[in-house]
């Protein structure tokens, strides 16, 4: 596959490419051989007062956008899909690149982009308030109105999906957006602004600023004119937006979090499906996902048979080129995420889990790790309550069903679960009882733009993806008019 053309590299803001006001840059590295990829320009608050502003205008009552009927916002986000869809080789490589990432998964992840936007165009014309039977001789009924100027944070690991999750509700319902790609990967988030434009949104609608989390996400999270921020990242860093958004003007929040997700596999499963679907669970984009099954649960009967087999698998796993057809793990997005994974993995060995295999990095070049899979894993050690981000495998012993659902919920996060037996009541009296805002039954990580997603506990606040999703966006007005006579 060859290296994309990297055509946008500068601010945009009120429809144009445009340098930061301050004029710094800043790099954008390719993991897979820990090389500057380009400069990309630097924003702050400054240039995120200017595309609020612009984001403010088109928001105006009478303005184009604000003027546009529903049915036509849903035909300009059909457009922007069948744009994205065009590009979609030109995305996956650019996010291939800037993120690590197998480019057959990237290719996948913008196909799923594509079905989000279609998605969403089809409910911009059935966002409806409803009528109320109200006491008194009064007529009364709601609107659902857009909340306005829309602040956005997207993350490093799934860049392209993460922007497209949180552009396509905000545009159906009307909002204008300030979007900030993450500093790792803002290489998608760019291209894709420029298709907005393409596919004929008004100026101001849509404005992406790359730059730091505490700068141009600072300045993002306290702005006064933005009324909602949406923030997809670590717990850490959800609590300071959350604080911001309280000290200024209490906009609201909507947060997707970190988890550390169980995945229990009971007696009567299949072990080699079980073995391989537990090693997609956690595997998967590098182990850069925040719903990654990373606590998975191994009834006592099957564990030693599973820890064998779950092993193999681990090392046949293909580590490589990213842009190679049949790598199935690229690098970890950085230095930073590298060394963290790395220090992870020795606090493991450290507090008495039995290393399996990997356990350390691979080549010179770039930010690749061996495949890990750790045994005898017991509660209490950070590996198995710390969220690693990375590619290694926690195997936990368990007895029973009661246990095991104790055990899956005594954590502060609650972002999935899963579950992999052929008892129907034992997966319904687990999906019941789990703490956890996504419950996968024989499956993983099966995510649809028609399934809410989002977390319980320390794992977020609010859903993505779904009907609900547009709650997020959206203000309830009611209106009572007085009867000019009596009924």
């Amino acid at each position: 596959m060859a290296v994309p053309e990297i055509k946008y590299t500068k601010l945009f803001i009120n429809n144009k490419f445009v340098d930061s006001v301050s004029g710094k840059t800043f790099p954008t590295v390719n993991p897979t051989t820990g090389k500057k990829i380009i400069d990309i320009a630097e924003g702050d608050k400054a240039d995120v007062d200017l595309a609020v502003a612009a984001a403010k205008a088109a928001f105006k009552i009478g303005s184009p956008w604000r003027k546009l009927d529903a049915s036509a916002r849903g035909k300009l986000l059909n457009k922007f899909a069948d744009l994205v869809e065009r590009d979609m080789k030109t995305l996956a490589s650019l996010e291939t690149l800037d993120n690590g990432k197998p480019f057959k998964f990237a290719y996948f992840d913008i196909m799923s982009s594509v079905k989000t936007l279609r998605y969403f165009a089809g409910w911009c014309d059935k966002v409806q308030g409803h009528t109320i039977p109200a006491d008194g001789e009064v007529f009364s009924f709601t609107l659902l109105q857009p909340v306005g100027i829309v602040g956005q944070i997207i993350p490093w690991n799934f860049p392209a999906v993460m922007a497209i999750w949180k552009l396509a509700p905000a545009l159906a319902t009307g909002c204008t957006v300030v979007l900030k790609p993450a500093e790792q990967t803002p290489l998608t988030a760019l291209h894709i602004a420029a298709l907005t434009k393409e596919a004929g949104f008004p100026d101001g609608v849509v404005n992406v600023i790359p730059g730091y989390g505490p700068t141009a996400g600072g300045a993002i999270t306290a702005h006064p004119d933005i009324t909602k921020v949406a923030f997809t990242g670590s717990t850490e860093v959800g609590r300071i937006i959350m604080a911001a958004a309280a000290k200024s003007n209490l906009k609201k929040v909507s947060l997707e979090l970190g988890g550390k997700s169980p995945l229990i596999i009971f007696a009567d499963a299949d072990v080699d499906k079980a073995v391989e679907l537990a090693h997609s669970a956690v595997f998967f984009n590098q182990g850069q996902v925040c719903c990654a099954g990373s606590r998975t649960f191994v009834h006592e009967a099957i564990y030693d048979e599973f820890v064998k087999k779950a092993t193999e698998r681990a090392q046949k796993r293909s580590v490589g080129d990213p842009f190679t057809e049949t790598t199935e793990q690229g690098p970890q997005v950085d230095d930073e995420m590298f060394k963290k994974v790395l220090n992870l993995i020795n606090k493991g060995k450290s507090e008495g889990a039995k290393l399996e295999c990997g356990g350390d990095r691979i080549g010179d070049v770039g930010y690749f790790i061996k495949p890990t899979v750790f045994s005898g894993v017991t509660d209490n050690m950070t590996i198995a309550k710390e969220e690693i981000f990375g590619p290694v495998q926690c195997l936990i012993k368990f007895k029973t069903l009661e246990e095991v659902i104790e055990r899956a919920n005594n954590t502060c996060y609650g972002l999935a679960a899963g579950i992999v037996t052929n008892d129907l009541n034992t997966a319904l009296v687990f999906a019941q009882s789990v703490e956890a805002g996504f419950v996968w039954v024989n499956c993983y990580n099966h995510v649809t733009p028609q399934t809410p997603f989002g977390g319980f506990k320390e794992s977020g606040i609010g859903r993505e993806m779904g009907e609900v999703s547009l709650k997020e966006y959206l203000e309830v007005k009611t209106v009572t008019i007085q009867m000019p006579y009596k009924l």
